[in-house]
């Protein structure tokens, strides 16, 4: 049960399928008006329904808070209230446990897992043989589970039926519930209301090959987890940093804090100039000033992320003293640390055009400009092509899709011979580059039993080298994007006339001399959609794809790499999109090859026509 404190001028309603005894009271105005409403529960009157919507914004006014049991509240009312008091605004669930046995309040673990269903969970009355449960009483919830949230915050989508049950007894006269599963269960509209997707940043471990010069110490991973927003937003969130990357993540990248560091401060806010102060356990205590700031790094983005309105302007770590063991601020932050450095800063967008040759266009021109080198000559004609993330170099499939090329984009530059041949027609990927400098490409020939093969060529020149795919079976790849950390890697992979989305991540074995690489854990990153024609990496955890749920129509949509859906503003529509291109720099228009040809969606408006004929649009990567 709760009562909600509405922005002025918009009243709260309450559910109609929800006993009129365990009703809280919705009120407007100051807190002394909630107070006074949850402490007097009307007997009567007439119960309207709520329309239950995602969260935005716009409604971080919005408080929830639960309502204790009622005397005399029969087993399910006990049940559907218990549950209500679960979406409350309290950080200790104090409320909801006042619906539990004494002996069930020592042992739930609310925060064990999340359950996140279509809709809120239905209890009912679980009917027992005669005699069976004399003393107590069962009562079922079901659902359809759409997702799990972990104890390490990292959510994963799971579609399956949900059915658990929950017992209660009579206690001093009252029922209590005194067996029920750990963790929570809710609604997606009470878990987009709740919880914030927030990025944790790690860097990125290239182990064998983290020798090379390429392979630069300061590159930070984004890992996404989903956090109480209200609830002390930035604690939680440096608390999640400490804990660790997920579980995903956590064979490629490492954390600057040393193991056991713990806060030695109870709560952290930002102050009045957004510099942010955080007192850390001994365990930091001996760091040098190098990985002090590299933790101190992981602490600015990730708290920046979650404040996201509040540009931060340093952050401080202190002993649990409150001796200031280094200072790390914003110029110094982006310069060295910021996750897009690697993501390329170019002022153009690139495609081929009517006559298959590489042209360039920035975000405000109309008339594109034929890049130096021989793809934009016109004489050498393109089915798909990868642009260096130093814009230096493109590499190109030819229009037959067998063979990979790479020369300079300069005035004067040739190309050579293929880098790649393949067996069939149309059998290679179009390329992509990493921000280490490496290509990356896709082979459907030269496997038995069909599927494909996953390659590199370090830097663009050398032999390609075959990386595993163990989870990828005889599944065709027909699209690959490597993000700029050379960590993760998306591919759209067919399977059985459906293309889906997945991520895997690069993890780098063998020795530094004979490096062996391998896309491990792959997972879908868009479960809902039936056939996705283009993905492309618009963030440091999130992707735009574009395709179709089963029976629907075509849709272009923000994901997270965890595979929720992303909170960035919905897309507007656009005919007939084939291929979709972001910047991970997340400033940058999206551009696709839609119905209309080259189309472009600047930042706050619709999207415009570029050029009529033309295709293949790409940033660098």
């Amino acid at each position: 049960m709760r009562a909600a404190h509405a922005p002025a001028g918009e009243p709260a309603r309450r559910p109609a399928d929800r006993p009129r005894a365990a009703r809280a009271t919705a009120l407007l105005g100051a807190a002394a008006l909630l107070l006074a409403g949850c402490a007097s529960m009307p007997d009567s009157g007439e119960v309207k329904s709520v329309e239950q919507s995602p969260r935005s914004d716009g409604d971080s006014q919005v408080r929830v808070y639960g309502v204790p049991p009622q005397d005399g509240a029969q087993p399910t009312n006990i049940v559907r209230s218990f549950l209500d008091a679960t979406t409350s605004d309290e950080a200790d669930f104090r409320t909801a446990t006042q619906y539990l046995a004494k002996s069930a309040r020592q042992t739930w673990r609310p925060f064990l897992v999340t359950n996140v269903l279509q809709e809120r969970p239905k209890p009912e009355p679980k009917v027992m043989p005669h005699g069976q449960d004399p003393d107590g009483y069962t009562v079922t919830l079901s659902g359809s589970q759409v997702a799990t949230v972990d104890d390490n915050h990292a959510y994963t989508p799971e579609e399956k039926p949900y059915h658990q049950t929950i017992h209660l007894i009579k206690e001093d006269d009252q029922w209590r519930i005194d067996r029920l599963p750990n963790g929570l269960v809710l609604g997606q509209s009470d878990f987009q209301r709740i919880y914030q997707s927030v990025n944790k940043y790690y860097f990125a471990s290239y182990k064998t090959e983290s020798e090379e010069p390429k392979a630069r110490r300061n590159v930070l991973v984004a890992d996404p987890v989903y956090l109480r927003q209200r609830i002390d937003p930035v604690t939680a969130s440096v608390q999640a940093l400490l804990s660790g990357p997920s579980n995903w993540l956590d064979q490629v990248t490492s954390s600057a804090f040393p193991p056991g560091t713990r806060l030695a401060s109870r709560s952290l806010a930002l102050d009045d100039s957004n510099a942010l102060q955080v007192k850390l356990s001994r365990q930091a205590v001996s760091t040098d000033t190098d990985q002090c700031k590299r933790m101190a790094a992981q602490l600015f983005f990730t708290v920046q992320d979650m404040t996201r309105a509040s540009k931060i302007s340093e952050v401080e770590l202190q002993d649990n003293n409150g001796n200031s063991l280094c200072v790390l601020g914003q110029e110094q932050a982006e310069r060295d640390f910021a996750p897009h450095r690697r993501a390329g800063h170019t002022a153009d967008e690139y495609y081929l055009d009517a006559d298959r040759k590489l042209v360039a266009m920035s975000d405000t021109a109309t008339e594109p400009t034929p890049v130096p080198g021989p793809f934009g000559s016109g004489k050498f004609p393109l089915s798909s092509v990868a642009i260096s993330r130093d814009e230096d170099t493109a590499a190109g499939v030819s229009t037959d899709g067998r063979s990979l090329y790479v020369a300079p984009m300069e005035d004067g530059a040739v190309h050579g011979g293929p880098l790649l041949a393949s067996a069939v027609k149309n059998g290679l990927t179009a390329p992509s580059w990493d921000g280490l400098g490496d290509l990356w490409i896709a082979d459907r020939s030269g496997r038995s039993g069909g599927g494909s093969r996953l390659l590199r060529i370090r830097e663009g020149k050398s032999d390609p080298e075959e990386v595993a795919v163990p989870g990828l079976g005889k599944r065709r790849i027909k699209a690959i994007r490597v993000a700029a950390d050379g960590i993760r890697i998306a591919m759209l992979v067919e399977d059985k006339g459906r293309t889906t989305l997945q991520l895997g991540r690069v993890e780098r074995g063998g020795s530094s001399a004979h490096p062996e690489l391998s896309v491990e854990e792959l997972r879908p990153i868009a479960p809902q959609l039936e056939d996705v024609v283009a993905a492309s990496w618009a963030g440091g955890s999130r992707l735009v794809v574009v395709g179709r749920e089963s029976g629907g129509v075509q849709q272009m949509q923000f994901m997270e790499t965890d595979g929720s859906a992303s909170n960035a503003e919905t897309l507007p529509g656009v005919n007939g999109v084939k291929a979709v291109a972001a910047s991970e720099d997340e400033t940058r228009p999206l551009i696709a090859d839609a119905d209309d040809g080259i189309v472009r969606l600047p930042p706050d408006a619709n999207w415009k026509t570029v050029a009529k004929d033309g295709s293949v649009p790409v940033y660098p990567g």
